[in-house]
């Protein structure tokens, strides 16, 4: 039995790369074309939406979503979230409709096709690069001066420790709400560590659970205030992913 477990969970993993693949080579014509100038974002946005819902339902995954608030059509938003799957990326394309830009690693501009687009488009940091990070900010306020959101996942990777359910937060995206005083969206993805972890012989088909909680607004905030938003923002996470791990242990 576990012999079958083990043949699935290969052949699952090498099917999630493929589906990656599939979509971006269907539109790769219309890909480039919206990616020549930074004004083309938008329209390349939309088809990053597809491609991210064609992997979650192509895996097997289906997404159920309770909004506390809305986002509101043409206006900037800090988007963050707890991060322990590489699916986290697709989920937040598929049930964000405001275009924004992540912030992530430059590890992941080395997976063939995918690194592609994502360096073109994503702003990229190197943790162990001082003039990268400041480099971030520069990148990530002409975005936002252009009308679009932020999305950075603030614990600044997955941790290692599988066992962490949420990893101590980067100061990053608040010190960017603060300056551009942009509300923040905190968002609570409950299963996507069980789903589609970074451990390869793991995961499943099945439900994913998000919580998009109330915005945040830093009208009026100023650098001092920083720490307090940050931790404010990660309590509010943190007792998310503890409602749904509690409904979970009663349902089963």
């Amino acid at each position: 039995m576990k012999g079958i477990k083990i043949i699935f969970w290969v052949l699952w993993r090498i099917w999630f790369y493929i589906l990656m693949a599939i979509p971006i080579l269907i539109m790769l014509p219309f890909l480039l074309i919206s990616i020549i100038s930074e004004s083309g974002y938008p329209y390349f946005f939309k088809m990053a939406r597809i491609w991210a819902k064609f992997i979650l339902f192509g895996m097997g995954f289906y997404y159920m979503i309770e909004r506390l608030q809305k986002l509101e059509k043409g206006k900037s938003y800090m988007i963050v979230a707890n991060h322990t799957s590489m699916t986290d990326i697709m989920l937040m394309l598929a049930i964000v409709r405001n275009p924004f830009v992540f912030v992530g690693k430059k590890e992941l501009s080395k997976i063939p096709l995918f690194g592609f687009f994502y360096k073109r488009t994503c702003i990229l940091v190197d943790r162990n690069s001082s003039r990268s990070k400041n480099e971030v900010f520069k990148r990530a306020q002409d975005r936002l001066s252009q009308g679009l959101s932020i999305c950075i996942f603030p614990e600044g990777g997955v941790p290692d420790d599988e066992t962490i359910l949420l990893d101590e937060f980067k100061d990053g995206a608040f010190r960017l709400a603060i300056d551009h005083q942009i509300p923040i969206v905190p968002i609570v993805f409950a299963d996507n560590k069980e789903r589609f972890s970074y451990t390869f012989l793991s995961g499943s088909p099945g439900k994913m659970r998000i919580k998009v909680l109330p915005f945040i607004e830093t009208k009026g905030l100023t650098s001092e205030n920083r720490k307090d938003l940050r931790d404010q923002v990660r309590q509010l996470i943190y007792k998310g992913l503890l409602e749904f791990k509690k409904k979970k242990n009663q349902s089963t």
